[in-house]
Protein backbone atom coordinates (compact mmCIF):
# COMPACT_ATOMS: atom_id res chain seq x y z
CA UNK A 1 0.00 0.00 0.00
CA UNK A 2 1.32 2.97 -1.07
CA UNK A 3 2.48 5.72 1.54
CA UNK A 4 -0.36 8.41 2.41
CA UNK A 5 1.11 12.31 2.16
CA UNK A 6 -0.38 15.02 3.91
CA UNK A 7 -2.98 17.04 1.68
CA UNK A 8 -1.21 20.71 0.70
CA UNK A 9 -3.10 23.43 1.37
CA UNK A 10 -3.43 25.64 -2.15
CA UNK A 11 -3.47 28.70 -0.64
CA UNK A 12 -0.20 30.49 0.71
CA UNK A 13 0.58 30.76 3.82
CA UNK A 14 -0.74 33.79 5.71
CA UNK A 15 3.14 34.42 7.04
CA UNK A 16 4.38 34.60 3.26
CA UNK A 17 1.18 36.68 2.38
CA UNK A 18 1.91 39.18 5.26
CA UNK A 19 5.84 39.15 4.61
CA UNK A 20 4.97 39.99 1.12
CA UNK A 21 2.35 42.21 1.58
CA UNK A 22 4.71 44.33 3.86
CA UNK A 23 7.89 43.94 1.85
CA UNK A 24 6.55 45.22 -1.84
CA UNK A 25 4.96 48.36 0.93
CA UNK A 26 8.77 48.92 1.94
CA UNK A 27 10.00 48.23 -1.92
CA UNK A 28 7.00 50.81 -2.92
CA UNK A 29 7.82 53.28 -0.72
CA UNK A 30 4.38 53.20 1.31
CA UNK A 31 6.00 52.52 4.54
CA UNK A 32 8.87 54.93 4.18
CA UNK A 33 12.50 54.62 5.32
CA UNK A 34 12.65 55.40 8.56
CA UNK A 35 9.61 55.02 9.13
CA UNK A 36 8.25 53.36 12.81
CA UNK A 37 6.14 50.57 12.59
CA UNK A 38 4.48 48.53 15.13
CA UNK A 39 2.83 44.58 15.10
CA UNK A 40 -0.59 46.24 16.46
CA UNK A 41 -1.07 48.51 13.68
CA UNK A 42 -0.07 46.41 11.42
CA UNK A 43 -1.89 43.54 12.18
CA UNK A 44 -5.53 45.81 12.04
CA UNK A 45 -4.78 47.76 8.89
CA UNK A 46 -4.11 43.78 7.53
CA UNK A 47 -6.97 42.93 9.13
CA UNK A 48 -4.95 39.39 10.59
CA UNK A 49 -4.12 38.19 14.13
CA UNK A 50 -0.51 40.06 15.34
CA UNK A 51 0.98 36.67 15.21
CA UNK A 52 1.40 36.46 11.54
CA UNK A 53 2.36 40.06 11.70
CA UNK A 54 5.37 39.04 14.08
CA UNK A 55 6.49 36.07 12.23
CA UNK A 56 6.44 38.22 8.80
CA UNK A 57 8.45 41.10 11.19
CA UNK A 58 10.99 38.79 12.06
CA UNK A 59 11.72 37.57 8.80
CA UNK A 60 12.26 41.52 7.55
CA UNK A 61 14.33 42.28 10.48
CA UNK A 62 16.32 39.16 9.43
CA UNK A 63 16.33 40.25 5.41
CA UNK A 64 17.47 43.39 6.48
CA UNK A 65 14.43 45.77 5.57
CA UNK A 66 13.16 46.74 9.47
CA UNK A 67 15.49 47.23 11.97
CA UNK A 68 14.78 48.20 16.22
CA UNK A 69 13.26 51.56 16.53
CA UNK A 70 16.09 54.24 17.86
CA UNK A 71 14.17 54.90 20.93
CA UNK A 72 13.49 52.42 23.42
CA UNK A 73 10.91 53.10 26.10
CA UNK A 74 10.92 49.65 27.28
CA UNK A 75 13.03 47.66 30.11
CA UNK A 76 16.55 48.05 29.27
CA UNK A 77 17.84 46.20 26.11
CA UNK A 78 14.53 46.22 24.70
CA UNK A 79 12.50 48.17 22.27
CA UNK A 80 8.47 48.79 21.91
CA UNK A 81 8.50 48.29 17.64
CA UNK A 82 10.28 48.66 14.93
CA UNK A 83 11.11 50.86 12.02
CA UNK A 84 11.90 50.35 8.26
CA UNK A 85 14.93 49.92 7.75
CA UNK A 86 17.09 53.45 6.44
CA UNK A 87 18.47 53.41 2.60
CA UNK A 88 21.48 53.31 3.09
CA UNK A 89 23.71 55.25 0.38
CA UNK A 90 26.91 53.44 0.22
CA UNK A 91 24.92 49.82 0.49
CA UNK A 92 23.12 50.88 -2.14
CA UNK A 93 26.33 51.50 -4.35
CA UNK A 94 27.55 48.09 -3.13
CA UNK A 95 24.56 46.18 -4.44
CA UNK A 96 25.23 48.07 -7.71
CA UNK A 97 28.52 47.20 -8.29
CA UNK A 98 27.53 43.32 -8.18
CA UNK A 99 24.65 43.84 -10.12
CA UNK A 100 26.41 45.79 -12.59
CA UNK A 101 28.86 42.88 -13.43
CA UNK A 102 26.09 40.86 -13.53
CA UNK A 103 24.54 42.71 -15.74
CA UNK A 104 27.78 43.26 -17.89
CA UNK A 105 28.20 39.47 -18.34
CA UNK A 106 24.56 38.75 -19.11
CA UNK A 107 24.98 41.44 -22.22
CA UNK A 108 27.94 40.31 -23.28
CA UNK A 109 26.43 36.61 -23.42
CA UNK A 110 23.56 37.75 -25.19
CA UNK A 111 24.89 39.85 -27.78
CA UNK A 112 27.18 36.98 -28.46
CA UNK A 113 24.02 35.11 -29.33
CA UNK A 114 22.58 38.23 -31.18
CA UNK A 115 18.88 37.47 -28.80
CA UNK A 116 16.52 40.40 -30.02
CA UNK A 117 14.56 41.52 -27.13
CA UNK A 118 10.99 42.27 -27.28
CA UNK A 119 10.03 45.87 -28.47
CA UNK A 120 6.82 44.89 -25.97
CA UNK A 121 9.64 45.78 -22.98
CA UNK A 122 10.57 48.74 -23.93
CA UNK A 123 7.10 50.72 -25.04
CA UNK A 124 5.86 49.41 -21.67
CA UNK A 125 8.75 51.21 -19.80
CA UNK A 126 8.02 54.29 -21.73
CA UNK A 127 4.49 54.23 -21.53
CA UNK A 128 4.54 53.59 -17.35
CA UNK A 129 6.74 56.51 -17.17
CA UNK A 130 4.00 58.12 -19.58
CA UNK A 131 1.42 58.15 -16.82
CA UNK A 132 4.22 58.53 -14.08
CA UNK A 133 3.36 55.20 -12.76
CA UNK A 134 6.40 54.54 -10.38
CA UNK A 135 5.33 51.12 -9.70
CA UNK A 136 4.95 50.24 -13.34
CA UNK A 137 8.05 51.71 -14.38
CA UNK A 138 10.14 49.46 -11.51
CA UNK A 139 7.98 46.31 -12.76
CA UNK A 140 9.28 47.64 -16.40
CA UNK A 141 12.25 47.61 -15.34
CA UNK A 142 13.15 44.63 -13.43
CA UNK A 143 11.01 42.83 -16.83
CA UNK A 144 13.90 44.49 -19.08
CA UNK A 145 16.87 43.02 -17.40
CA UNK A 146 15.45 40.00 -16.43
CA UNK A 147 14.80 39.13 -20.37
CA UNK A 148 18.86 40.46 -20.58
CA UNK A 149 19.51 37.73 -18.35
CA UNK A 150 17.28 35.05 -19.37
CA UNK A 151 19.04 36.33 -23.43
CA UNK A 152 22.34 35.38 -21.38
CA UNK A 153 20.96 31.78 -21.24
CA UNK A 154 23.02 31.25 -17.80
CA UNK A 155 20.62 30.42 -15.07
CA UNK A 156 22.96 31.46 -12.51
CA UNK A 157 23.01 35.41 -14.01
CA UNK A 158 19.38 35.47 -13.45
CA UNK A 159 19.33 33.73 -9.81
CA UNK A 160 22.44 36.03 -8.52
CA UNK A 161 21.26 39.11 -9.95
CA UNK A 162 17.62 38.75 -8.24
CA UNK A 163 18.85 38.44 -4.53
CA UNK A 164 19.16 41.99 -3.58
CA UNK A 165 16.56 43.25 -6.13
CA UNK A 166 13.72 43.97 -3.43
CA UNK A 167 16.70 46.54 -2.07
CA UNK A 168 17.22 47.62 -5.23
CA UNK A 169 13.61 48.71 -6.11
CA UNK A 170 13.10 50.12 -2.87
CA UNK A 171 16.09 52.72 -3.74
CA UNK A 172 14.03 52.68 -7.49
CA UNK A 173 10.95 53.84 -6.11
CA UNK A 174 12.32 56.25 -4.08
CA UNK A 175 14.75 58.10 -6.81
CA UNK A 176 12.09 57.90 -9.54
CA UNK A 177 9.71 60.44 -7.35
CA UNK A 178 12.03 62.78 -9.51
CA UNK A 179 10.55 62.78 -12.98
CA UNK A 180 14.26 63.86 -14.17
CA UNK A 181 15.60 60.27 -13.89
CA UNK A 182 12.56 58.46 -15.69
CA UNK A 183 13.16 58.92 -19.36
CA UNK A 184 16.83 58.46 -19.31
CA UNK A 185 16.37 55.11 -18.05
CA UNK A 186 14.97 54.01 -20.85
CA UNK A 187 16.89 55.36 -24.00
CA UNK A 188 19.91 53.67 -22.07
CA UNK A 189 17.70 50.29 -22.14
CA UNK A 190 16.54 50.84 -25.65
CA UNK A 191 20.50 51.45 -27.13
CA UNK A 192 21.08 48.36 -24.99
CA UNK A 193 18.87 46.10 -26.97
CA UNK A 194 19.57 47.71 -30.38
CA UNK A 195 23.55 46.86 -29.38
CA UNK A 196 22.60 43.06 -28.09
CA UNK A 197 20.48 42.76 -31.10
CA UNK A 198 23.64 44.10 -33.70
CA UNK A 199 25.62 41.02 -32.26
CA UNK A 200 28.25 44.37 -30.67
CA UNK A 201 29.27 42.61 -27.76
CA UNK A 202 31.80 45.79 -26.91
CA UNK A 203 29.27 48.73 -26.93
CA UNK A 204 26.66 46.36 -25.34
CA UNK A 205 29.12 46.04 -22.63
CA UNK A 206 30.45 49.25 -22.09
CA UNK A 207 26.50 50.79 -22.44
CA UNK A 208 25.64 48.13 -19.90
CA UNK A 209 28.50 49.45 -17.73
CA UNK A 210 27.45 53.16 -18.09
CA UNK A 211 24.18 52.37 -17.42
CA UNK A 212 24.92 51.22 -14.59
CA UNK A 213 27.38 53.19 -13.03
CA UNK A 214 24.90 56.09 -13.68
CA UNK A 215 22.11 54.59 -11.95
CA UNK A 216 24.34 53.70 -8.75
CA UNK A 217 25.93 57.33 -8.79
CA UNK A 218 22.50 59.08 -8.99
CA UNK A 219 21.33 56.53 -6.05
CA UNK A 220 23.66 56.95 -4.01
CA UNK A 221 24.16 60.89 -4.46
CA UNK A 222 20.39 61.10 -3.19
CA UNK A 223 20.33 59.39 -0.86
CA UNK A 224 23.30 60.82 0.70
CA UNK A 225 22.11 64.30 0.34
CA UNK A 226 18.74 63.44 1.85
CA UNK A 227 21.11 61.97 5.24
CA UNK A 228 21.86 65.01 5.71
CA UNK A 229 19.29 66.83 5.17
CA UNK A 230 16.41 67.05 8.59
CA UNK A 231 12.97 66.27 7.94
CA UNK A 232 10.91 68.75 8.86
CA UNK A 233 8.10 68.28 12.03
CA UNK A 234 5.54 67.99 9.38
CA UNK A 235 7.28 65.07 7.50
CA UNK A 236 8.17 63.00 10.71
CA UNK A 237 4.47 63.63 11.56
CA UNK A 238 3.60 61.97 8.61
CA UNK A 239 6.38 59.15 8.87
CA UNK A 240 5.01 58.15 12.25
CA UNK A 241 1.88 57.03 10.65
CA UNK A 242 1.24 53.60 9.12
CA UNK A 243 -2.34 54.19 8.57
CA UNK A 244 -4.08 52.58 4.98
CA UNK A 245 -0.04 51.84 4.46
CA UNK A 246 -0.45 47.85 3.24
CA UNK A 247 -2.95 45.87 2.28
CA UNK A 248 -3.19 42.05 1.30
CA UNK A 249 -3.83 40.61 -1.99
CA UNK A 250 -7.10 39.04 -0.69
CA UNK A 251 -9.26 39.33 2.38
CA UNK A 252 -7.30 36.92 5.01
CA UNK A 253 -8.89 35.49 8.49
Amino acid sequence: MPAQLIKLESAPDLVEQVYRALLDAISAGTLKPGQRITQEELAEQLAVSRQPVMQALRLLKKDGFVQDAPVCNGPAGRCRGLQVTPIDAQWIEQVYEVRGALDALAVRLAAQRRTPLDAALLATGRAAVKRGDIKAMIDADLAFHTALYRAAQNPLIEQSALLHWHHIRRAMGAALQSAMLREPVWDEHEAIARAVERGDVKLAERLMQQHSGHASTQLGAQFADRARTPSSPATRKRRSSTHNAVVLDSPAA
